[in-house]
């Protein structure tokens, strides 16, 4: 299948070199919030598709590795020669000092945490800034001495912690601007985008909107599209923006499941076909994702089996369309982000997302990903821009396999019923309470556990529900929700009340790590 992407790299913009931060994503976050462009590639990107992209400035990003480890990521000096500015960051202060001549060494104890800095030498990076801040440092090795033609530009007790030279441009601090713990963090980002790279501020997404419809009636032309809609923040707004680029070229395949939420299908048909007047076709596959998922209980084969058949329906479903020549998916920049990291190759992916790469090459279908640059933050200010209702927009998260994740043991039509309703309960209590926007995602599982219990003064042998709700705004750390006892109360007399076969509601107080989000 060929990968076509219709929003192509920009010029102009800031060129993060990922060499393995914990932090990365939010180096970019924060560059955008200020209105550049930035994108995010591997360390050893080779200097000519550097020098394509026309950066206003490059980031060396922070990392595990030691400049003079066995595995140590290197970039070829050429990079400093380019003649554009460049900001090392951790990892990225030490192997520039490596590359141009000074001197890195292990470091005694490493230096973690906040930390008081202090401004020693002139350097635009801290123009406008006090002469002593906190900052967040994260080192093992330290700067023991700065290239020949740098100045140390900034200490903390007893370690080199920034340093620059002027006249190239070239500039690195050993602390990390990018996390909310380093006082005025975001003003040297600023500095250096806007003051050293003087780069455009045209990242905005109005601007995005018009350039993205502009390339989708290119490369398209008069050809059609389709497109799996599951209902999603993300699948939603790409259908949106195609949509107003092509209009019934686009054909969305809606596939039902059996796993979805109360109601899913219908409001997706309504909001979509009716509301947006778009052209969607429902599927469907209830019967025959239940019978492949009988009497399975692995999570990882119940994931795989859901991913094929899935795969199957969508393509019986995508080659009754005539004339289709591309296959369009909500891919955002994450989804890549994690499918290539810093190592790059199959060796370094994380985790393959369903919108990178995994539906099958005979589709002959080429790849249209009119996202694939975007933050979540960024699709939701998109879909707000192009009428998508506010309560679509910022609907919690939902796994792909849908419900058969939250469903542990084997997955029964009865089952799936029981949690669709003990959802619906909770969630209907989190809005009317004021409290599902306060949360970063809420969900209930179902346990394959059953218990004594006493209704009417009859004995019950029924289900085990759990309702789990966490704190979190990255997804990658979590911390349980403190919400208040009287609305979890009124949650668990409602589900035991209103949904037959539930007997008990526990709460899942576990954070992430140790645990995950989802069960399963």
């Amino acid at each position: 299948m060929e990968r076509r992407q219709s929003s192509e790299p920009r010029q102009g913009g800031i060129l993060i070199l990922d060499f393995g931060s914990q932090y990365i994503r939010l180096i970019a976050r924060r560059i955008r919030e200020s209105g550049t462009f930035a994108e995010i590639l591997p360390y050893h990107t080779p200097i000519e598709q550097i020098r394509l992209r026309q950066p206003a400035g490059i980031i060396l990003s922070g990392g595990p590795s030691s400049v003079y480890g066995p595995n140590a990521r290197h970039i070829s000096k050429e990079i400093f020669d380019l003649g554009i500015p460049v900001l090392g960051i951790c990892y990225g202060m030490q192997l520039m000092a490596y590359l141009l001549g000074g001197r890195v060494m292990p470091g005694q104890t490493g230096e973690y945490g906040r930390q008081h800095f202090r401004v020693t030498g002139p350097s635009e990076l801290f123009r406008g800034l006090p002469e002593q801040f906190n900052v967040w440092m994260s080192h093992f090795d330290t700067v023991e001495s700065v290239p020949p033609g740098f100045d140390v530009a900034g200490r903390t007790p007893g370690v080199i912690a920034a340093m620059s030279n002027g006249h190239r441009r070239l500039y690195a601090v050993q602390f990390h601007p990018e996390v909310s713990h380093t006082e005025h963090g975001g003003q040297i980002l600023e500095n250096f985008v806007k003051r050293i790279c003087r780069a455009p501020q045209n990242w905005k997404p109005g601007n995005f909107i018009h350039s993205a419809i502009s390339e989708i009636k290119r490369t398209v032309g008069n050809r059609k599209v389709v497109l799996g809609l599951s209902g999603g923040v993300d699948s939603s707004v790409a259908a949106l923006l195609i949509h107003r680029a092509i209009g019934d070229r686009l054909v969305n395949i809606f596939v039902d499941t059996g796993l979805l939420r109360l109601d899913e299908a219908r409001q997706v048909m309504e909001t979509y076909g009716r509301h947006f007047h778009m052209n969607i076709r429902y599927v469907d596959a209830r019967n025959e994702f239940m019978q492949v998922l009988r009497g399975i209980t692995d999570p990882e084969q119940k994931r795989k089996i859901i991913g094929r058949v899935f795969v199957e329906v969508f393509q019986r479903e995508a080659a009754s369309v005539p004339d289709a020549a591309f296959l369009a998916q909500g891919t955002i920049y994450p989804d890549v982000i994690e499918s290539v990291q810093a190592e790059g190759g199959p060796t370094a992916t994380i985790k393959s997302h369903h919108n990178v790469g995994g539906l099958p090459e005979k589709l002959h279908l080429r790849l249209l990903e009119p996202l694939r640059y975007m933050f979540k933050d960024e699709v939701r200010r998109l879909g707000r821009l192009l009428g998508m209702p506010e309560e679509l927009i910022n609907r919690h998260p939902f796994p792909g396999p849908g419900l058969a994740v939250r469903i542990p043991g084997e997955i029964t039509p009865e089952k799936v019923e029981m949690l669709q309703h003990a959802d619906a309960i909770f969630m209907d209590e989190l809005r009317s309470r004021g409290w599902y926007g306060r949360v970063g995602q809420a969900f209930v599982v179902l346990l394959p556990v059953r218990s004594v219990g006493v209704m009417g003064d009859e004995r019950t042998y029924g289900y085990t529900a759990v309702l789990r709700s966490v704190d979190t705004t990255d997804y990658m750390t979590a911390a349980w929700s403190r919400l208040p006892y009287e609305l979890l109360e009124t949650v668990s007399s409602r589900i035991i009340n209103e949904v037959p076969g539930i007997n008990r509601v526990l709460y899942d107080i576990s954070s992430k790590p140790p645990a995950t989000i989802e069960w399963e």
